[in-house]
């Protein structure tokens, strides 16, 4: 008998075969028993198939389901393949009267199992490379699903053919990575995932991505909701709230632990009721019940989109102000078709794959967890509404990118004005909206890109936002945008730059000026540097992630050091430097350690002494290290970095900005600093960033009479120079 997958008649080009010899020989014939096992068994081995045995009785059999969830779901999916069909009926009827006998115990067991995975495997829907197997809305989800369903009755109308729909997509996706790879792997990763999608018809691998997103998704909530009422059924009445049905708002109630319609409640004649019951389940940190929910989907107006008002618009803002509440709510009206009722524009972001690890969801995802995170910072902002609304539909341009304009950000602006109007703002906030989208990746750009100390930065910022009310928006958009958009974006450092930066632009705003707060060299730097005359040598000052290193000036001493951090494994996040009138520099490095452990310092002093005696071979050894974690350091990406120069002579009033994209690798801050030790440039300031896959470095920099860079012959020459510099990075990458 075949069983699981193979019972199921659901096997993948990967699949293990599952078999049962299933028989009623006594012990006088188990010899004969198992020569016969060995007969089917031995083949399929040296086949190289993948088999899952045993040799039982109907009796040994529904013993072992009795003890063991594995066995006991295994065993619901059996299929005679040769044989006694009476016996294999045996077996079938027993294990599934047994399973229905003893279904709350198991079914207890299969929802934890569930949870268990889901917070192994993690998301099919949003992950870069899903597991499509084991994740959440992944097949193993569907398969439990269905023997739940053969415990008792679980899936709702319309539930069976959405699940099955999603199901297919799915399992052919699983098919064809198997087929193309040869193996039985159940993760897309994402250098398979052009090839898969090719395979079966898709436009390209986004369009794939899209459509198993939306699969998974119809899954996950499916399975889901189902899950939540197999819980609430367990626990018994006794479990369940057993208070009066309290009224929430109008049409709307709360009926054991779920918002209701009240009686009498019509969608089709009071719109409003849509959005009144979806704030009213995630301020309470509930969902809205599956018959009522049903009810609004198929009698609420199909033109939601032109029934907002202000009482719709408030409700809207309360369902946002809800936070992380709030999304579980938004992915039910979604799942139901209502999300794009209400605003027709977000059809072109639902599911849209964003693919590279910088960002950890699709589009839409993002949006909603953005305004989740938007929702912790209403109390410091002038008008939480438009934070809300604002951090929800910041994104709403990458659907209409080449459509609306040119890049996200543009195509955006356009967007969300009409959004903003259709649901009733004035005029002026509609304005404030659009000032949002616009100016969303302002501060997080400035504050790791650009010198906080140089007044010139504090005031471009200022004249691009205006007032201290956008400023506020700005900085609470940027924390939740960052946030939500995956570890990558956002860290202790990051932060710290976009509120130093946030605070010096609203002192600016308030009158204050952009005089920079800390000077450099300061006293501890200075400190440093008499210590280094004293002693007459090269001085390493450091602390936790931060070195003041004082060192005869010459050129080249910057890359050297930077050179050296690198092979120690730390990544530059910040640097200063300066030159004294007896020929000293004072160079400051803020570090982190790329393995985590903290930095051995008086081994990264010995290798900068070495280094710049011309002991230390720092090309060589940066370049073998490159490729030793070219492999195993690369960030995933659906499109590999590519270098591109940038050199801006008008963001500093004392120095030209050079900015360098390229492939985050090891030692691509040496080349770029070495290119610009041997153009004669010395750097005043950096700012290292890493966005994904890609660093953004950005040096401020000086020629040897101390005087800005404009001459376009030499700024060109400084691009072409750094371009053939990283052109070995991008071929490492």
């Amino acid at each position: 008998m075949a069983v699981g997958g193979y019972g199921r008649g659901e096997l993948c080009p990967g699949s293990d075969l599952d078999l049962i010899l299933l028989h009623r020989v006594g012990r006088r014939e188990r010899g004969d028993l198992a020569r016969l096992a060995e007969r089917l068994w031995y083949p399929i081995w040296d086949r190289n198939v993948k088999l899952g045995h045993a040799v039982r009785t109907v009796k040994e059999a529904i013993s072992l389901a009795g003890s063991d969830l594995n066995t006991a779901t295994a065993q619901l999916d059996t299929r005679l393949l040769a044989g006694d069909p009476e016996l294999a009926a045996d077996l079938s009827r027993r294990a599934n009267d047994q399973w229905r006998a003893t279904g709350s115990r198991w079914l207890a067991a299969l929802g934890a199992s569930v949870a268990e995975r889901h917070e192994k495997a993690g998301e099919v829907a949003f992950l870069l490379e899903p597991d499509l197997k084991e994740g959440r809305g992944g097949l193993r989800d569907v398969h439990a699903l269905r023997w739940a369903e053969a415990a008792r009755r679980i899936l709702l109308e319309g539930d069976d053919d959405a699940l099955a729909a999603a199901h297919a997509t799915v399992l052919e996706t699983r098919i064809e990575l198997q087929r193309r790879t040869g193996k039985g792997k159940d993760r897309l990763l994402l250098q398979e995932q052009d090839a898969v999608a090719a395979a079966l018809g898709d436009a390209d691998a986004d369009a794939l991505m899209a459509r198993l997103s939306a699969a998974a998704r119809t899954i996950a909530w499916t399975s889901d909701e189902a899950w939540d009422r197999i819980a609430s059924s367990l626990q018994g009445p006794r479990g369940r709230v057993a208070a009066a049905d309290h009224h929430l708002a109008a049409g709307v109630l709360l009926r054991e632990g779920r918002v209701e319609l009240a009686a009498g409640a019509s969608p089709a004649h009071d719109a409003g009721l849509v959005l009144r019951a979806a704030a009213a389940a995630a301020v309470a940190g509930t969902s809205i019940g599956r018959h009522s929910l049903d009810r609004l989907a198929a009698e609420a107006p199909d033109d939601l989109a032109e029934t907002w008002d202000d009482s719709s618009r408030a409700d809207f803002v309360a369902l946002l102000g809800a936070g992380h509440s709030a999304i579980p709510v938004l992915e039910a009206l979604d799942q139901k078709g209502l999300l794009v009722r209400l605003v027709p524009e977000w059809a072109a972001v639902r599911c849209r794959p964003q693919r590279n690890a910088y960002h950890r969801f699709t589009v839409d995802r993002h949006l909603c967890e953005a305004a989740a995170g938007a929702a912790a910072h209403t109390a410091d902002v002038d008008r939480p509404d438009l934070l809300l609304v604002g951090a929800w539909l910041h994104d709403i341009g990458k659907g209409f990118v080449g459509v609306r304009g040119a890049d996200h950000t543009v195509a955006g602006e356009a967007v969300i004005e009409e959004v903003a109007t259709r649901m009733g703002f004035p005029v002026a906030d509609a304005a404030v909206l659009v000032a949002m989208v616009r100016h969303h990746l302002l501060l997080p750009d400035v504050a790791t890109r650009r010198d906080l100390d140089d007044p010139s930065t504090v005031a471009g910022v200022a004249a691009k936002v205006g007032d201290r009310s956008l400023l506020g928006l700005l900085h609470y958009l940027t924390v939740a945008d960052s946030q939500a958009t995956g570890p990558a974006a956002w860290s202790p450092w990051k932060a710290g730059l976009v509120d130093e930066l946030a605070d010096r632009v609203d002192r600016f705003l308030s009158g204050g000026g952009a005089h920079a707060t800390a000077e450099f060299p300061g006293p501890a730097h200075l400190a440093v540097l008499e210590r280094a005359r004293a002693d007459g040598r090269l001085v390493v000052d450091a602390t936790h992630r931060q070195a003041t290193i004082v060192a005869p000036d010459r050129p080249g001493l910057f890359c050297h050091v930077a050179g050296v951090l690198a092979l120690h494994g730390l990544d530059v996040l910040a640097a200063r430097a300066w030159s004294s009138d007896d020929g000293l520099a004072v160079e400051h490095f803020h570090v982190e350690p790329a393995n985590g452990r903290e930095p051995d310092w008086p081994a990264v002093e010995a290798d900068v002494v070495r280094a710049l005696a011309g002991e230390v071979a720092l090309e060589s050894r940066l370049a073998a290290r490159a490729r030793a974690y070219a492999g195993r350091a690369g960030v995933l990406a659906a499109t590999p970095a590519r270098t591109h120069v940038t050199i801006d002579a008008d963001a500093s009033a004392t120095a030209t900005v050079v900015e360098v994209r390229a492939p985050d690798r090891v030692g691509t801050l040496y080349r770029i600093t070495a290119v610009l030790a041997e153009l004669g440039l010395d750097i005043r300031s950096a700012k290292v960033a890493t966005v994904g896959h890609e660093v953004v470095d950005a040096f401020y920099v000086v020629d040897g009479a101390g005087a800005k860079v404009a001459d376009r012959a030499r700024t060109a020459a400084i691009e072409d120079a750094l371009m053939v510099a990283l052109a070995g990075v991008e071929a490492v990458a």
